[in-house]
């Protein structure tokens, strides 16, 4: 690796792909952004009846709408029919970029593509249906249909690698090592948890808190942070404030996160050393986290009087929900907080500051960043910021309301309150949730619709007008 230029790639000679490469794969980028969209709106509006059988029990009372199937619907479509394929369209469009050439096999990632979506539909049926994997968080699709979903990423990894390969400059920027990692773990992490052999008892104890941790913090984040490693310097015009820094973060993420899951399950017969262990590698991770978010910040410090009016504020947001989100989560793995907070609304709301604070953010970040410089077509400025301020507010009042009703319910079940008191007292911030939860639904009905815009309604500016300055390709 070595230094970078003002548009964030790697120092030297860039060759530049023919018209016939780069028109290859914008029809790729522009139907995975498309096909997030349309999932992120779908998986989103179930998450909004979910949120409303909380002050309304008796909402929608048939089979097919009760909480235990919608729930997994929702998580599972906002997971991998919403954030997969969006973050994986943006990999493919980072890597064709940054290193000069043309895609490996545009038919791979048309496959892939297919195959999500495959695995989406058939997931959202299966468990409408009530057929499902069990009760494990993140993992409930038919293991059959998680095969399809690990095969789609087999492809990606293959076409992704293969691209890279082919560059010409012998620099690899930092954005393919956190994408290219957010890939192959993605398929070690779905590899461990298909083999069913030792997933009995505390086995599967151990396994789920690998797997469900593991498939935020080694697959999207990394996937995340690639993308933002590219979008930014584009955006701003400027490289990265410090490339050291992006390497320390990569390695460090790599070291201390693949063992922090078990700090899910404290006071668990799990192993008292290993239960620790996941605690020291929680409060180790804040080193990568602050590297990271250091070095997003750094790069925008002095762009404040321009940031508030481009896409970058959506980056932004997504940061600063990275950077607080995982400090929450390290101090949430102490055990003395775990006796407040394990099993109460307040996991639910950390969940959504840092799968939607940060991973959703980052991902429309480089969305508005990176796909109008493939089409040439921006979204609206009143459009974008409608956008922005109904997903902030909304999530906001989300994560705030079940924070403080999270921890309320907490030190009720703490002091020995009846049960029954516990849930009369959530009522209020299961109200305020479904408030947050209705205005992020309205903030990704405009998102699809300056999707609609970029990938082919009229635009209003071209992707040169997006920067302080002029933008390269």
């Amino acid at each position: 690796m070595s230094n970078v230029n003002a548009t964030g790639e790697s120092a030297g000679p860039r060759p530049v792909p023919d018209a016939a490469d780069e028109d290859s794969i914008v029809p790729i980028f522009k139907a995975y952004t498309v096909s997030a969209a349309a999932w992120l709106v779908f998986a989103t509006c179930i998450g909004l009846i979910v949120a409303l059988k909380f002050p309304y029990p008796d909402l929608l009372t048939a089979p097919a709408f009760s909480f235990g199937r919608l729930r997994a619907i929702h998580t599972n479509d906002a997971f991998y029919a919403w954030a997969a394929p969006a973050l994986l369209g943006l990999a493919l469009f980072t890597a064709v970029r940054s290193c000069g050439v043309r895609l490996y096999s545009p038919m791979l990632a048309w496959i892939s593509l297919g195959l999500i979506n495959v695995a989406a539909v058939c997931g959202t049926i299966a468990l409408d249906l009530g057929y499902n994997a069990g009760d494990q968080e993140y993992r409930e699709w038919p293991d059959w249909i998680r095969m399809i979903l690990a095969a789609a990423f087999v492809l990606t990894a293959w076409n992704m690698l293969a691209t890279v390969r082919g560059r010409r400059d012998t620099d690899l920027y930092v954005s393919n090592w956190y994408t290219i990692s957010g890939v192959l773990w993605t398929i070690i992490i779905f590899s461990v948890v298909l083999i069913p052999w030792y997933q009995y008892g505390l086995g599967q104890v151990a396994v789920q808190g690998y797997f469900m941790h593991n498939a935020v913090g080694m697959s999207f984040t990394p996937l995340a942070l690639g993308t933002l490693y590219y979008a930014l310097p584009k955006l701003l015009n400027r490289p990265i404030y410090s490339y050291a820094l992006g390497v320390l973060a990569f390695w460090t993420n790599l070291a201390f996160y693949p063992i922090l899951g078990a700090h899910h399950f404290l006071f668990s017969p799990l192993p008292w050393w290993f239960q620790t262990l996941a605690i020291v590698a929680s409060v180790a991770m804040m080193v990568p986290v602050l590297g990271g978010s250091a070095n997003f910040l750094l790069t925008m410090s002095g762009q404040g009087d321009w940031l508030h009016r481009s896409p970058a504020m959506f980056i932004l947001v997504g940061i600063l929900c990275y950077l607080t989100g995982s400090a929450q989560g390290t101090i949430e793995a102490l055990r003395s907080m775990q006796q407040i907070w394990h099993l109460t609304n307040f996991t639910v709301g950390h969940s959504h500051l840092t799968m939607y604070g940060f991973i959703t953010f980052a991902i429309w970040g480089g969305v508005y960043a990176l796909l109008p410089q493939a089409t040439g077509r921006t979204a609206p400025d009143l459009a974008l910021g409608i956008h922005f301020w109904f997903s902030t507010i909304g999530v906001v009042i989300y994560v705030l309301s079940l924070s403080i009703g999270g921890t309320e319910q907490g030190l009720d079940w703490l002091r020995g309150a009846p049960f029954i008191q516990s849930v009369v007292d959530q009522a209020p911030y299961w109200l305020w949730r479904a408030v947050g939860g209705g205005m992020m639904v309205a903030g990704h009905l405009v998102f699809a619709f300056n999707v609609a815009i970029m990938v082919g309604w009229p635009g209003r500016q071209a992707a040169a007008d997006l920067g302080p300055a002029e933008v390269a390709a």
